[in-house]
C-alpha cells in the first residue's frame, strides 16, 4: 500500500489534466498574424537527386522541378582510411534544370550524399 501513497500526487495531477476540457487549454498563436489573416504557406523546395555508384565512381543527377533555385553539392566518403573523401563544389540548379555531379575514390566508396541549400 505504500506504493500507492507515493504516487497519489502523480495520479491526481494526471486526472486533473485529463478532466480539463480542450477549449480551456491554451493554444499557440503565431506572432505577427492578425485574426483574419492566414500564415504563409511554405513553398516546395529542393531538387530530386539520384545517385549511381559503380565501383569507385559515383554519378548523381539532380533535377529541380520547382520555381526556386537549389544549390546542391555531392559528398563522397571513401571506405579505406587512406583514401581521401571529397566534396564537390556547390552547383546552382535552376527551375526545370538537371545537373550532373561526379566523384570518385581510389578504391571502394562507403557513403554518398547530396546537400541542398536554398
Amino acid at each position: 500500500m505504500r506504493l500507492s501513497h507515493r504516487f497519489a500526487p502523480v495520479f491526481a495531477a494526471v486526472a486533473l489534466v485529463m478532466a480539463v476540457p480542450h477549449d480551456a487549454m491554451p493554444h499557440p498563436r503565431a506572432e505577427g498574424v492578425s485574426e483574419g489573416a492566414r500564415p504563409a504557406v511554405p513553398q516546395p523546395f529542393g531538387a530530386e537527386c539520384r545517385t549511381t555508384v559503380t565501383g569507385s565512381h559515383v554519378v548523381a543527377y539532380c533535377h529541380n522541378p520547382y520555381v526556386g533555385t537549389d544549390r546542391v553539392a555531392l559528398h563522397v566518403e571513401c571506405a579505406r582510411w587512406w583514401d581521401i573523401d571529397s566534396d564537390s563544389a556547390p552547383v546552382d540548379v535552376g527551375p526545370a534544370m538537371t545537373v550532373r555531379l561526379t566523384g570518385r575514390c581510389w578504391k571502394e566508396i562507403r557513403r554518398v550524399w547530396i546537400t541542398h541549400e536554398e
